[in-house]
């Protein structure tokens, strides 16, 4: 099997993290130069302690900053890359639903637009594969298509609004750069031990049970009606590596989702029976959630973001068909979430008083 070496920005955190060390298990890379803030330089050298047994590949610390001409790395390292690299993967971005407008439109717009930039001037280009979500279809409703790029009346928040402004800018370099575009849904930690770097999505939900359990009963939060679409991060990471090196990926985007989301209400009732043993009882409209939510105190004290209710009525369903067609063959298949909530509850209930997995609540 051909090795070749490869660029991943966003380094350490979890998606880019997980893909190297996938790309290093399956001994694909000779070289991997990780991208990190100089911010992020003690993480960054944690996370390399971690990975350096997996192979023996070698592996390079690059201090840089996607927003800045030519990443702002070092005039030695940027000859070097040009020259070497094969494969680009661009993970960096503020995946905070909370992200203010500036800061979103800087990294996840600007920044993209400087790795686009920066990747024409590679001399030997074999892919270049790009991080996006699903969400960008924002308020979009009915079938959402893969092969789609269709702007939404609303966005729900930046992040959203500001990934699809940055997959926009990707998708014209189709046709003069090898591009593969990832869509994944929300991503949850892995569906076997559960575990995650990060309470966020599913695990607000958590966490406001957490809060609630004195309660004798819990109410549902709106309807529950809408599909939410929860992917574990093994299947993102070995589906888009997969994606990512077949010549059939070459030039498309796909959507790394689940082929049978839950609705929300399911999700709700499965989650609280698994931590607390209980059902739900009676119903809290919606936009009452939203006021209370709007409360700084009630926020920090549930933890949960405002923003994250949005996905509680989404009324789009992801087709990913022809990430499936492309995937056929393969053993990388998207186990079903209920499979999996059970051993999310439990790494959750183990680890719910470590701050650090916690999100900073606004």
């Amino acid at each position: 099997m051909e090795k070749g070496i490869y660029l991943i920005t966003g380094f350490p955190g979890f998606l880019s993290h997980n893909i190297v060390e996938e790309l290093l298990k399956q001994d694909k890379a000779t070289k991997v130069y990780l991208l990190h803030l100089h911010s992020m330089r003690k993480q960054a050298e944690e996370g390399l302690g971690k990975l350096r047994f997996l192979s023996d590949a070698e592996i390079i610390l690059v201090e840089g900053d996607i927003t800045r001409t030519n990443l702002d790395m070092s005039e030695e390292k940027i000859l070097e890359i040009r020259e070497e690299v094969e494969y680009v993967w661009h993970l960096a971005a503020i995946y905070d639903l909370a992200v203010p407008q500036d800061l979103a439109q800087k990294v996840n717009v600007e920044g993209t637009r400087q790795v686009n930039d920066f990747c024409q001037t590679f001399r030997r280009l074999k892919r270049y594969v790009y991080f996006s979500t699903a969400f960008i279809a924002g308020s979009r409703e009915g079938e959402l298509m893969e092969n789609e790029l269709i702007r939404p009346e609303r966005f729900h928040n930046f992040y959203e609004r500001t990934k699809y402004e940055a997959e926009v800018l990707v998708d014209e370099w189709k046709d003069k750069l090898p591009i593969t575009i990832i869509r994944p849904g929300i991503v949850k930690g892995n569906s076997e031990t559960g575990e995650t770097v990060k309470f966020d999505g599913p695990y607000f939900i958590m966490n406001m049970f957490n809060r609630l359990s004195f309660l004798p009963w819990i109410p549902f939060l709106g309807e529950g009606t809408s599909y939410i679409n929860i992917v574990p991060v093994e299947y993102v990471v070995k589906a888009s590596i997969y994606l990512g090196h077949e010549e059939t990926g070459k030039g498309k985007t796909y959507h790394l989702t689940d082929p049978e989301p839950l609705m929300v209400k399911e999700v709700y009732e499965q989650i609280l029976w698994h931590m607390l043993k209980k059902k739900p009882k009676g119903n809290i409209p919606l936009s009452l959630s939203n006021w209370a939510l709007g409360f700084r105190f009630i926020r920090r004290y549930l933890k949960v973001e405002r923003e994250a209710l949005d996905y509680f009525t989404l009324q789009g369903k992801f087709n990913c068909q022809q990430a499936l067609k492309d995937l056929e063959g393969t053993s990388i298949i998207c186990p079903s979430l209920s499979s999996q909530i059970e051993k999310m509850v439990e790494f959750y209930l183990e680890n719910a008083s470590n701050e650090r997995l916690h999100v900073k609540i606004d």
